[in-house]
């Protein structure tokens, strides 16, 4: 049977108490899960209450059934008509589409998407722009079909240029390169695997927000089909 298993890790900015980052997972009333990745222009409130904006759109359109690629426009047409087009967010919509046994990436971000299967490393890295600026924005949408093993690697620009201040960048496409996805149990184990060196390579003071959010797609015999979530975080 395969199994959905997603993981998230989420910092803010060094003496920053708020993430300008949001993370939102939402059920698809035809069936799936989508998960919406907002950041913020620059960071703390003022980015949180920017990103809140978009993810809020976002997910209310999913939750009726609008299709990814329109549910980001629309957030975008929102945004850019609620301040102007004066300020911007980078947007992911990760979906898992169980009409049409599909994941669908949405992407609004100048960070890639790396997909990672038997076939190696894939790089989702078209050229995009944010939304909130331009009049005419539009997402590019990735389909593929739900296969197993394949996990999906989508973050915030905190983790592509965590260690910029000891001008040793975060080669994250290194990193997955060594994954085994044959012994792959969950997809915690990336996104620890991801957070804990971009927590090193920032000497323990994140330069900037930092989210990392991992999909993946593996087959596990199961004895029964419940569904389960676990949430960490300090208070």
């Amino acid at each position: 049977m395969l199994q959905l298993d997603a993981a998230v890790s989420k910092i803010s900015k060094y003496a920053t108490l708020e993430s300008g980052d949001t993370l939102e997972m939402i059920e698809r009333p035809h069936g799936g899960v989508s998960f919406v990745l907002v950041d913020g222009q620059r960071s703390g409130r003022s980015a949180k209450t920017i990103s809140n904006i978009v993810a809020r759109k976002a997910l209310t359109l999913l939750s009726e059934g609008v299709r990814d690629g329109a549910a980001a426009r629309a957030a975008h047409d929102y945004l850019f008509t609620h301040r102007q087009g004066k300020v911007s967010a980078t947007l992911n919509i990760a979906s898992v589409d169980l009409v049409s046994r599909t994941l669908v990436l949405s992407r609004n971000s100048h960070c890639p998407i790396y997909v990672l299967t038997t076939e190696g490393l894939k790089t989702l890295d078209h050229p995009t722009t944010p939304v909130g600026l331009y009049r005419n924005t539009k997402p590019v949408v990735t389909e593929m079909p739900l296969e197993a093993p394949t996990a999906i690697v989508i973050f915030t620009d905190g983790l592509q240029h965590a260690g910029k201040r000891q001008h040793c960048l975060l080669d994250i496409p290194a990193l997955l390169a060594a994954v085994d996805l044959a012994k792959l149990t969950a997809a915690r184990e990336i996104a620890d695997l991801l957070f804990d060196e971009a927590y090193r390579l920032d000497q323990q003071r994140p330069g900037d927000d930092i989210s990392v959010l991992i999909i993946t797609i593996l087959q596990k015999s199961l004895s029964r089909a419940g569904r389960h979530l676990q949430v960490s975080f300090p208070l």
